[in-house]
């Protein structure tokens, strides 16, 4: 299955920003609300709403309003993407290097003859 280019586009923006790698780092420790996110980053929680809502559009987090908080969790859908985009490369790479092993191959045994 391919995962269509603006999936991909919008996960990589959303991976650009260290500040949302931070938010991420967090969320794989544990669900956490918008204001608990924004505590060690040292920015607003309208900044910390900013970047949440990059993170849901590329599917890496999943918010929701619970009361008062607006709690925060990881999302599966956008690391599956991001997955078989990875596989999907880490497999045309290691065909091209071990292509690339057999030509060298093939030059080291004919010089050798």
């Amino acid at each position: 299955m391919k995962a269509p280019s603006v999936e991909v586009d919008r996960l990589f923006h959303a991976l650009g920003d260290p500040t949302r790698r931070a938010i991420l780092d967090r969320l794989v420790q544990r669900p956490a609300s918008v204001s608990k996110l924004a505590e060690p980053l040292g920015i607003t929680l309208t900044a910390v709403m900013q970047h949440l809502e990059i993170l849901e559009e590329a599917k890496l987090v999943h918010t929701e309003k619970l009361g008062r908080v607006r709690a925060c969790r990881l999302e599966r859908a956008g690391f599956r993407v991001l997955e078989q985009w990875i596989r999907r490369h880490r497999t045309e790479w290691e065909r091209r290097l071990d292509r690339l092993g057999e030509v060298l191959a093939e030059d080291d045994n004919g010089k050798q003859a």
